[in-house]
């Protein structure tokens, strides 16, 4: 395959791109139904780009275009969630997000059929049925592909704290599973969705992909689903860690803090700092705290691999964007953040919902509780 690295190469850098994927859910009931068909049938010629497909029926993510600002970014997601809201009025469904859904059974969901889906399958057979799940996503343009590769290399140290901030899917098939995010296990189980190794360059990088090609493990790129990873269709740098937020501060937050990341690495990388080397055994033993165990847990730092706790780590993280998020306007991001601290994730709220008012109670909170302004 003709893997050009010139897909990296940006007039404006530090551009954004924000992907939600959402549930569909019976209005009444708040359990999933089948209405990904009617979205895509139903939707006007110029939002088709913004909508997308996933592996289930009951479930659609939505794109922005790309935005030259946070705030552009948040100005589109209000507006795609309330498309969406309108086209569910239409076809009787409401959106509801979690990173999981607390009830619906894997096994009765429906799959998209198209030949990109029905390669999922294939390869997965019994356990692609299993990832009825949603997250967000985030891209940030990048210099080249010289950066792409450092920046991605360097920004795994961030994964722990990211996911710590964002859990939201405590809850799978009526079961209180123990998870923070039980998306990170469910999602976990496919190939290719760890956390990568460190690059050396983009060489490397383009080896890899071109010997999984060659060997059919993967048909596209983009079948690499690294936690953190240089995209090679849109040239970014793609986050792919947290669980969907219904808040959309969070869904902000997380995103100012995506573009501030970027940015510092870049900026590291300019003055020859930028750490990329990091132990792999703490960076996936932080990545499990995270979607286990509560704020206060303790992890191994991959910098100075001293102990420490998740929410160590995020103030560490808060620390080192302090620069960027000053730069780019958006240091009021930080008071969501401490609101976390405080109070806990989203993933949090479900549990007392859920011990208040049940999974009945739970499921319609899931769709009342999103925010679309």
């Amino acid at each position: 395959m003709n893997i050009s690295q010139n897909i990296f190469h940006h007039d404006e850098l530090f551009t954004i791109g924000v992907e939600e994927e959402y549930m569909l859910c019976d209005p009444d009931t708040g359990e999933l139904i089948n209405r990904a068909d009617e979205i895509m049938d139903l939707l006007e010629k110029d939002l088709k780009p913004r909508y997308s497909y996933e592996l289930i029926l009951s479930e659609i993510e939505v794109n922005t275009s790309v935005c030259n600002s946070v705030n552009m970014a948040m100005k589109e997601i209000s507006y795609l969630r309330n498309n969406t809201r309108k086209l569910g009025d239409k076809l009787g469904f409401r959106i509801g997000i979690s990173g999981t859904h607390p009830t619906a059974r894997c096994k009765d969901q429906s799959f998209v059929q198209n030949d990109s889906y029905n390669w999922v399958v294939e390869q997965l057979s019994y356990y692609a049925k299993r990832n009825v799940t949603f997250a967000m996503h985030v891209h940030i343009a990048v210099k080249d592909e010289h950066y792409a590769i450092c920046i991605a290399n360097a920004l795994r140290q961030w994964i722990a704290p990211l996911l710590a901030l964002s859990t939201n899917s405590p809850f799978l098939e009526e079961e209180n599973t123990g998870m923070r995010s039980s998306r990170t296990m469910q999602f976990g189980v496919f190939p290719r969705t760890n956390i990568p190794v460190r690059f050396k360059n983009f060489s490397e990088y383009k080896i890899l992909i071109d010997n999984y090609l060659s060997s059919d493990t993967i048909e596209k790129p983009r079948q690499i689903w690294w936690k953190i990873r240089p995209h090679m269709d849109f040239g970014t740098i793609e986050f792919r860690i947290c669980d969907v937020q219904r808040s959309l501060k969070n869904v902000e937050m997380i995103t100012a803090i995506s573009q501030a990341l970027v940015y510092q690495a870049s900026k590291d990388l300019d003055n020859r700092c930028l750490l990329e080397s990091f132990n792999m055994e703490y960076l996936n033993d932080g990545l499990w705290k995270a979607t286990r165990f509560p704020l206060t847990s303790q992890m191994i730092d991959p910098e100075t691999n001293t102990v420490c706790t998740l929410i160590d780590q995020i103030n560490k993280m808060k620390a080192y964007i302090k620069d960027a998020l000053k730069y780019w306007n958006n240091q009021h991001i930080n008071k969501y953040i401490d609101f976390i601290l405080k109070n806990g994730t989203e993933g949090d709220q479900q549990v007392k919902v859920y011990e208040e008012s049940g999974f009945e109670g739970l499921k319609k909170y899931l769709m009342k509780s999103v925010e679309y302004k």
